[in-house]
């Protein structure tokens, strides 16, 4: 197995996740709080986001516009 496939490499904190994203830690806290994306993996007391579950928010939050 190398780095780049093992999942332990893929785990995020909540502040990597907020410098993705642009937003503070803060707003990262109170989604899940509220139990909104992205989804969170409780490891003891450790909080980690999974890549794909950042890219999913991204994905999800994408808009659309058409052509007129």
């Amino acid at each position: 197995m190398t780095a780049t496939s093992n999942p332990l490499h893929e785990l995020l904190t909540e502040r990597e996740v907020a410098r993705l994203l642009k937003v503070s830690v803060a707003t990262i806290r109170r989604r899940r709080l509220f139990r909104q994306p992205p989804d969170f993996v409780k490891i003891g007391a450790s909080v980690r986001y999974r890549r794909e579950a950042i890219q999913r928010l991204i994905e999800s939050a994408e808009q659309h516009t058409e052509a007129r």
